[in-house]
């Protein structure tokens, strides 16, 4: 069931979506490391400020998560969003401490329709994520796929 869901058809150039907030705490950055990225950075407060991150910091993949995160409970949960072919890009510009509050925006660049998946359509998107500060911390660009409600509408 895909009424009142955003389609393709909504992710027109220029719109903008927010992102977050999303506080992130010192356990969810150990409890992350332990598992995937066991940096002593990542680890350990002490270990951090020792870093060139200057305290305890997340995983890039960490950030990279909450990024998804974010996205998701902006609009992917309310659309017919049918995946991703990957993230053309994706810059970790400042270290994301604990303590530090996230948000941030998903902008439509551009669409366009997937030839090979008639009724698909492929949404280019910029994402920024700033701190509290307005820092930026992470700038990615991601392609993600979507169902059009024009061709629902002729099936039905």
């Amino acid at each position: 069931m895909t009424e009142g869901k955003l389609h393709y058809e909504d992710f027109t150039p220029e719109r903008v979506f927010s992102l977050g907030p999303k506080t992130v705490t010192a356990e969810e950055i150990i409890e992350f490391a332990a598992e995937f990225d066991p940096q002593p950075m990542h680890l350990d407060e002490a270990a951090g400020k020792a870093s060139i991150l200057g305290g305890l910091a997340a995983s890039g993949w960490h950030t990279a998560s909450m990024h998804m995160r974010m996205i998701i409970d902006s609009f992917i949960l309310n659309s017919t969003c049918q995946g991703a072919p990957g993230v053309e890009f994706m810059d970790w510009k400042k270290p994301v401490l604990a303590g530090d509050t996230l948000s941030g925006r998903a902008i439509v660049l551009d669409s366009r329709p997937l030839r090979s998946k008639p009724g698909i359509g492929l949404v280019r998107m910029r994402t920024e994520i700033d701190n509290q500060k307005g820092e930026t911390v992470c700038l990615a660009e991601q392609i993600i796929m979507f169902r059009m409600r024009a061709q629902q509408e002729s099936a039905a």
